[in-house]
């Protein structure tokens, strides 16, 4: 009892005072006369304090409310949020939630409730983009902490994630981690005592999966891996039949999965990419039968046991079943299309015959050189297609520094040159490499075409000629009118930055234009985000470097899909930057782009439709996907 508190004791209030020693204290009524004050010794109040009257816990009661005692709203809004923040600490089965600084929605203790079901942990959560799978994963991590069940644990994650994941840590759960990358792990050394590893001396750590997955680093991780792992972004770490990178993820986590008794929670938004191998590769870390189950044809006992594992949850499922109609915006797709000038069908037509003679011309070589003027046809084509200013650039700095024989031997990476990757961060410059490559097999005469053609490129820039740039800064205008603000995602830098140009010009001074592409640093991707304003009208041009990771739901309300993906998982991944929980726009606008006439995008929407087919036949979940038209 602290001097100045009040106690209740025989249905009479007391106030303690303090005694001439520290020997105990003094209760004085607080009705009545100072010689009705009982002193009390501390030793005696120590041993039989429990049996005391005012030692014992009574109930305790407020008055009823009158006239005379009308508190404001404020006092009546605080009492209201400490008792609920009582209740909350003192009442719930979980042991964590009083140690963190979020309310988590109804839905997201589900993949906590499947956890504490499992010894170890194998989770794989792969709910939409946005709706939160990174709470859901770290209040798994911090119940198991406070449990006890766990001492260390360590997210893996791409290096551009890194920061994100340790300002969640910080705070959202009062956790204080270090992030583990080439450019800290100096420091971190530093402050490792003598003998002890930094894998086993921090307890929460943030890892670069590229940094651990080295000859270098990955011995030691294995060896001092803390008792959980949480892998972000899992699908980069799919086996792939081709990329190194790729391959050395997932076996660093197959390595982490054999360790029988390591809890491990596995998180994406896109867990198949419409390749079967490579989900199943993912699902065999959590259990390795499943590597070989048919999942278009699964038993009911195979069901309720990948169940245990398995929670996928799109925003239609969550508003459904969870009824939680204020988590997201609602998503109004449209599709807009354009038609191509006369001057740009002809630049498609003329480079399309060019590309379909170099691969007719090309099956009378060897398989290797044949494989390379294919991937360079199909990279030109895709350049020609976005802009004038990619075009351009594909068709006028085709170097010729490279050797025939090192491109041939790079010929398996110019796939992620042409398409997205399902797994990788996508690189957004110009596919150079294949194009250069393909250029060591032309003739001079050849040559000579590609200049012309780069000649016509070059006299399409502008909104006369390019109806793609003209139609968009129309639909652009439309959506400011509106009041949302949009992001366009572009497939090259060189796009990316000529489109951003024309819409500084067209949108006038009172309107922010930003651009974000590949060849700035994560700092300064961040830095330009934060630079823009939320209190004037503002568009983003950006690659899809932004497309994973980086959250835009703060400054951004719609989408538009100025070069549509060639893969479907990233136009979801693209949307759910802006369409994601914490969204304060009653409703996101997302605008899927393409030309009625234009024949590669034909192509990229049967790609697209093909794809998400094979992903709804196993998962059960929609992609969606622009309506191709008969027009296309």
């Amino acid at each position: 009892m602290q001097p100045g508190s009040i106690v209740c004791c025989r249905h009479r209030e007391w106030v303690v005072l303090p005694a001439d020693s520290e020997e105990g204290v003094v209760l004085r009524p607080l009705t009545g006369t100072p010689e009705d004050a009982i002193h009390i010794h501390r030793q005696l109040m120590n041993l039989v304090g429990g049996t005391l009257p005012f030692e014992r816990i009574e109930p305790a009661f407020f008055p009823l409310p009158c006239a005379d005692r009308v508190a404001d709203a404020a006092a009546a809004h605080l009492l209201w949020q400490a008792a609920r923040l009582i209740l909350r600490e003192g009442a719930t089965p979980f042991r964590s939630l009083g140690r963190i600084s979020i309310r988590p929605r109804t839905y997201q203790f589900v993949p906590l409730l499947m956890a504490l079901r499992l010894d170890p942990v194998r989770l794989f959560i792969a709910d939409d983009v946005g709706v939160g799978k990174t709470i859901e994963a770290l209040l798994i991590a911090r119940e198991l902490l406070d449990r006890g069940e766990i001492r260390r644990f360590c997210v893996l994650c791409p290096p551009y994630l890194c920061e994100q994941w340790a300002r969640e840590l910080a705070e959202k759960f009062h956790l204080e981690p270090v992030v583990i990358r080439s450019g800290t792990v100096g420091q971190l050394e530093r402050q490792t005592p003598l003998g002890q590893s930094l894998y086993e001396y921090f307890l929460v750590q943030v890892a670069s999966i590229d940094f651990v997955k080295t000859e270098r680093n990955r011995p030691q991780f294995l060896q001092f891996c803390p008792e959980l792992v949480i892998a972000d972004e899992v699908h980069g770490a799919a086996a792939a039949s081709s990329g190194r990178a790729q391959q050395e993820r997932h076996a660093l986590l197959r390595a982490i999965a054999q360790a029988p008794n390591r809890h491990l929670i596995l998180l994406t938004a896109t867990p198949h990419s419409g390749i079967p191998e490579a989900f199943r590769s993912l699902l065999g870390l959590l259990r390795p039968e499943f590597e070989a189950w048919d999942f278009q044809d699964l038993t009911e006992s195979q069901r309720l046991e990948l169940a245990r594992h398995f929670v996928q949850r799109t925003r239609r499922d969550i508003k459904e079943t969870w009824q939680e109609t204020a988590c997201f915006p609602s998503r109004e797709a449209e599709d807009e299309t354009y038609d191509l000038s006369p001057r740009y069908r002809e630049l498609f037509e003329r480079t399309y015959a060019f590309c379909a003679e170099l691969v007719r011309t090309g099956q009378q070589m060897e398989q290797r050189r044949r494989r390379v003027r294919y991937w360079g046809a199909l990279a030109l084509l895709r350049c020609v297609m976005s802009s004038p200013a990619a075009a351009l650039a594909a068709l006028a700095n085709r170097g010729a520094g490279s050797r025939e024989e090192e491109a041939e031997e790079a010929e398996e990476s110019f796939s992620r040159w042409v398409f997205e990757s399902a797994e990788e961060r996508t690189d957004d410059e110009l596919p150079l490499p294949a194009l250069e490559a393909a250029d060591q097999t032309l003739p001079d005469s050849d040559r000579r075409r590609l200049r012309e053609l780069a000649r016509l490129a070059g006299q399409l820039r502008g909104v006369d000629q390019d109806t793609k740039l003209a139609r968009a800064i129309e639909l652009v205008k439309r959506l400011l009118k509106e009041s949302f603000h949009p992001i366009l995602w572009c497939r090259y830098v060189a796009t990316a930055e000529y489109l951003a140009d024309h819409l500084r010009q067209h949108l006038g001074s009172a309107t922010q234009v930003a651009c974000v592409t590949g060849r700035m640093g994560d700092e300064e991707r961040e830095a330009k985000i934060a630079e823009m304003a939320v209190d004037q009208p503002r568009v983003l041009v950006a690659t899809d470097c932004l497309s994973e990771g980086i959250n835009l739901q703060e400054k951004l309300t719609a989408v538009i899909h100025y070069d549509l993906p060639w893969n479907p998982n990233r136009l979801e991944q693209r949307e759910g930057r802006v369409d994601r929980y914490g969204q304060r726009a009653p409703r996101v606008k997302v605008i899927r782009f393409f030309g009625r006439d234009n024949p590669v995008d034909g192509v990229v929407l049967k790609v697209l439709l093909d794809k998400a087919r094979e992903i709804r036949r196993t998962l059960g979940t929609h992609v969606p996907v622009p309506e191709a038209s008969e027009s296309v």
